[in-house]
């Protein structure tokens, strides 16, 4: 395994001193690049959180620009309350009022407000993952991470192995990230997300409102005032949130909404298996030429536009406001405990979960 560089070569350290156990008393926070051989293409990632914390990929005339936004250093992301690039779990989104029915008992979450989001206050985007493999070059760079949850972590049911890798491969400029889950000892839900916010003009270049999008979904799980599915998984023809055809993200900006707030915040059922490998989105910035095709392997994607984005000040001190960027987080449906009649996100004894994403860019 590779050791670590400074950035921008290859990883900036800093050694974190951590309540709660003896495991965890000092362990050490890092930024690590992979790049390709032809030095055009590369991303950085940090242990805090498995973060995706830059893409660096050409445009149609071979300028370079970082299209994630996010922070300079692994530091900034320890202070920082966004979820900017970061690995969210156990369950990512929401669940309803903090608790869940499994096997017939009630199982209660450490809540923030009425729901937990993201896992709660400490879910996997607020921990040191611990770096397995790490190949920064060659064929096919990559970086494995690994983290143990612990029993009744955040409330969550039994121990759960999880490893994360990030690779360059399969093509030119592509990104593929893999998440597995291994539950131990007991019946629990493992919901994992990717939580990139996406400007193909680069970070920090303005809205994203000029962008194209389509995704692969004719169904979409509406949720009430507080963001919680209603259970019906309804069609998108003939709404807003139809994007089955190339669209542009301004047209449609005002004319949905999520908590309030004008724009998409919204999981969409993904056509096709749902736990088979198929594109789900498509995304462009017709300025710069460059383009991502997503695909995965699982039953839902969350379109969010960055809503609530306000003026956070980023990598080089530039500052992302509304709209800044575009998140496409592939994942299980929203509060799927408690909806019998979304597909099942409980992973039993011995089962492992699985979620493959594959990142498509062009320009």
């Amino acid at each position: 395994m590779a050791t670590a560089a400074l950035l921008p070569i290859s990883s900036f350290l800093l050694c974190l001193a951590l309540a709660g156990g003896t495991e965890e008393a000092r362990q050490t926070v890092g930024a690590y690049k992979l790049q390709n051989k032809k030095g055009d293409f590369s991303i950085v990632v940090t242990n805090w959180g498995a973060t995706l914390m830059s893409v660096i990929l050409p445009d149609s005339k071979g300028n370079l620009a970082d299209v994630v936004l996010g922070y300079d250093t692994p530091a900034k992301y320890v202070d920082a309350s966004s979820a900017f690039g970061t690995v969210v779990g156990r369950v990512a989104n929401r669940i309803a009022n903090g608790s869940f029915v499994l096997d017939g008992k009630t199982i209660r979450l450490n809540k923030d407000g009425t729901t937990v989001l993201h896992g709660g206050h400490r879910g996997f985007n607020r921990v040191i993952w611990t770096v397995k493999e790490y190949v920064p070059g060659g064929d096919s760079p990559y970086i494995t991470l690994y983290y143990h949850s612990f029993d009744r972590e955040q409330g969550f049911p039994g121990d759960l192995d999880v490893y994360v890798t990030y690779q360059l491969c399969c093509g030119p400029y592509e990104l593929r990230a893999r998440m597995n889950a291994t539950a131990l000892n007991k019946a629990t839900p493992v919901n994992l997300a990717n939580h990139a916010y996406w400007n193909l003009a680069g970070d920090g270049s303005g809205d994203v409102l000029g962008h194209l999008i389509r995704v692969f979904a004719s169904r979409c799980t509406p949720v009430d005032a507080s963001m919680i599915p209603t259970g019906e998984i309804a069609p998108v023809s003939g709404t807003p949130y139809d994007l089955r055809a190339p669209t542009l993200l301004g047209s449609r900006i005002k004319h949905v909404s999520g908590a309030g707030m004008a724009g998409f915040d919204i999981n969409y059922a993904v056509d096709g298996d749902e736990f088979g490998f198929r594109q789900v989105a498509y995304l462009r910035d017709p300025a710069s030429g460059r383009a991502l095709e997503l695909w995965a392997n699982q039953p839902g994607v969350q379109l969010y536009t960055s809503n609530w984005l306000n003026n956070v000040k980023g990598k080089g001190g530039r500052v992302y406001g509304q709209y800044g960027a575009v998140c496409l987080e592939t994942q299980a449906f929203p509060d799927a405990v408690n909806h019998p009649n979304f597909p099942s996100e409980i992973v039993r004894p011995g089962g492992v979960y699985q979620h493959d994403m594959l990142f498509k860019f062009s320009f």
